[in-house]
């Protein structure tokens, strides 16, 4: 199944510069894993070192949050889109 992953500008190098990737997988995290083995570098932005999602990286279905589906369980459609958003500081002094 056909997985676009949407990759946001910080974490483009790490993909050859592509801004989406396909990918491949029935759940979110299958589709992850994938990238991420296409894509060595990318693993080490999105992931700790126990393999968990970082808590400033952000996945979406669509515009949902998986946060609020099934996390890296959540399953996926052909021809879905994944955005991954890494959350940043900053705000007005």
């Amino acid at each position: 199944m056909s997985i676009t992953i949407n990759i946001p500008s910080a974490l483009r190098p790490y993909v050859k510069g592509q801004s989406t990737i396909e990918a491949h997988g029935q759940t979110v995290g299958q589709a992850l894993d994938f990238a991420e083995q296409q894509h060595p570098d990318l693993a080490k932005h999105l992931r700790d070192d126990t393999g968990q999602l970082r808590g400033f990286v952000n996945i979406f279905i669509g515009q949902e949050d998986i946060r609020h589906l099934d996390g890296e369980k959540s399953p996926l459609s052909n021809g879905d889109a994944l955005t991954i958003v890494p959350a940043i500081a900053g705000g007005a002094s």
